[in-house]
């Protein structure tokens, strides 16, 4: 699903734990480090894809966690041509994507990253706040400042 700028609509996961660390996921078998995040079906809302992604990706359920705030709207970021693929009729571009801040209210245990049949992740940790900026491949490191940014006050609550 393309929008007609060429963008596949995306939810963004920032999950939280009680010291206001986050979440930091190795992707399988590669070096690459991010946040989960993960396409919208047709027909899902956004927090439906929200759940959906969390339990594929980190084997989260919602009862798991709690929504601290989303970003008020899309943040986007361009694919380099090197990681593209063909989409069909439309020029794909890059990703949209509502970000949400989570807290865990689960334990550490909870986290699964084996759950699907074909894994994300490979290995997680938890990191400062601000430094996935830094260590995020250059072409999302402005939608992740953006991201934490906006959502930053939301930690205090």
């Amino acid at each position: 699903m393309i929008d007609r700028d060429g963008y596949r609509p995306n939810v963004g996961i920032i999950i939280t734990n009680a010291e206001n660390q986050v979440f930091w996921a190795r992707r399988c078998r590669c070096d690459g480090w991010q946040f989960p995040q993960g396409g919208i079906q047709r027909e899902e809302t956004v927090e439906e894809a929200l759940y959906r992604e969390l339990y594929e990706e980190v084997g989260l359920e919602q009862r798991q966690v709690e929504i601290r705030g989303r970003t008020q709207g899309w943040l986007r970021y361009d694919l380099p041509r090197a990681y593209q693929r063909p989409s069909g009729t439309r020029q794909f571009r890059g990703q949209k994507q509502v970000w949400f801040l989570l807290r865990l209210t689960g334990s550490d245990a909870d986290v699964r990253l084996d759950l699907s049949t074909a894994p994300e992740f490979d290995e997680w940790r938890w990191v400062e706040y601000w430094s996935p900026i830094d260590a995020i491949v250059s072409f999302k490191r402005k939608v992740y400042r953006s991201a934490l940014t906006e959502l930053a006050p939301l930690l205090l609550r």
